[in-house]
């Protein structure tokens, strides 16, 4: 299994390499005809021109006119976009181009949308210090940045995105910095007045650069998350913390030493109907004790006492496949609902699958193919009140820009 920091650090070079000039707005295709192409959809495909190209971690915004925003890399500067897409259509409007200088560089994660439209995100790189910033984009296609990080006490290099409060503060982690060099969680009020409510401690006893978005609870005034190493087996932890006083506990610590429970989590935290916390891993689980491979879980977590409970072991091998990078999403009936990467054999670069909780029971709902219908699936999806699910893809399509089974990334509508 690739290491996802090695080869996004590829990505990212070939990007510059292979991005053109021109922009093609293509309109929504059919995939290639299989067993389960009525339902799939491929949107857009990206061309690697200004549009951009390779839509990594970010997962998808959903406005109530059926509009998809996100982000990706590449664009007119090579430094990543903004795009909204029309998903009646398959229109894409480029938002804003990044530059690389203090407007920011390289957007990983997804937005986040106020009531007026607004868009809220961070970038990884770029801004004053080149350490990433939270950004605001406004309708008329506007950026500010809200704060530039420097590296040092406040953090640097988020990665994650961004959560809302009603009050308009916005929280989010760096992947490092901090007093003690593990990252941090922020808090960053309407002013731009950052507040570091955590300093990451790391093994053995705390959690280590996070890579995921944060959620709320209900009430708005607890954090939950995860971070990808730190803890007892320094393979990862899940945590909560207060909104306003920064007091973190630490829920669960993945062992590496038994390997079930998974490691390296990397995408944001559901928070369920009954408060319980679902989240995947990206490696780990049962994998070696029965034949097969340890390329991840998706779990439960019990917000009070921290037990875990695994809901599905990825084996690797067949349509399960593994490595999710993303989490989950639930439906009201209170299916799961997510995405793997890719098998061990290498047949396939990626899936979507659904979760029943109560009975343990997954089924692939579509297994990628590359070219034409999209590869490595690595965000999290988002549902349409109809229960349709729209993701992306990091590579595939029908632009000509990757160099891992080719296409610049796609967005698709799938339809249980």
């Amino acid at each position: 299994m690739r290491s996802p920091m090695q080869t996004s650090e590829t990505r990212l070079r070939a990007v510059s390499v292979a991005l053109g000039l021109a922009i093609v707005l293509v309109a929504a295709v059919m995939a290639t005809p299989s067993a389960q192409a009525s339902h799939f959809t491929v949107l857009y495909n990206f061309t690697g021109g200004a549009d951009g190209a390779y839509p990594m971690y970010g997962s998808l915004v959903l406005d109530k006119a059926g509009n998809l925003y996100g982000t990706d890399s590449g664009g007119a500067s090579g430094y990543g976009v903004v795009f909204k897409l029309d998903a009646k259509n398959g229109k894409l409007t480029v938002l804003y181009s990044f530059t690389g200088g203090e407007d920011g560089a390289t957007p990983y994660a997804g937005l986040v949308r106020d009531a007026a439209g607004n868009l809220y995100g961070t970038t990884t790189s770029g801004g004053a210090s080149g350490y990433g910033v939270v950004f605001k984009l406004e309708k008329t296609g506007k950026e500010s940045v809200l704060y530039s990080f420097t590296g040092g006490n406040d953090g640097g290099k988020p990665i994650g995105g961004l959560v809302r409060d009603s009050a308009g503060n916005l929280y989010g982690t760096t992947n490092l910095g901090g007093a003690l060099g593990c990252g941090v969680v922020f808090r960053l009020d309407k002013t731009g007045k950052e507040t570091v409510l955590h300093n990451f401690s790391g093994w053995p006893t705390d959690g280590c650069s996070p890579v995921s978005s944060l959620v709320l609870n209900k009430a708005g005034n607890l954090l939950f998350g995860a971070t990808n190493s730190g803890g007892a087996w320094d393979v990862g932890v899940v945590f909560k913390m207060g909104a306003k006083t920064g007091e973190e506990t630490v829920l669960h610590s993945f062992n590496y030493s038994t390997g079930d429970d998974g490691a390296g989590p990397w995408g944001a935290l559901l928070v369920g109907p009954g408060g319980d916390l679902y989240g995947t891993t990206s490696w780990g689980g049962n994998g070696g004790s029965d034949g097969d491979y340890d390329v991840g879980t998706v779990f439960k977590v019990d917000p009070e006492t921290g037990k875990e409970a695994v809901l599905w072991d990825f084996d690797g091998i067949g349509e399960d496949e593994g490595g999710p990078y993303g989490g989950v999403i639930q439906n009201k009936a209170g299916k799961l609902y997510g995405t793997s990467t890719e098998d061990i054999t290498g047949d396939s670069p990626g899936a979507v699958w659904e979760l029943d909780p109560k009975t343990g029971n997954l089924s692939v709902l579509y297994n990628f193919s590359g070219p034409p219908d999209g590869a490595y699936p690595l965000a999290s999806l988002v549902m349409d009140p109809k229960g349709a699910l729209y993701g992306t893809t990091e590579y595939g399509g029908s632009g000509s820009c990757s160099i891992y089974w080719g296409g610049c990334g796609v967005v698709f509508k799938l339809v249980p």
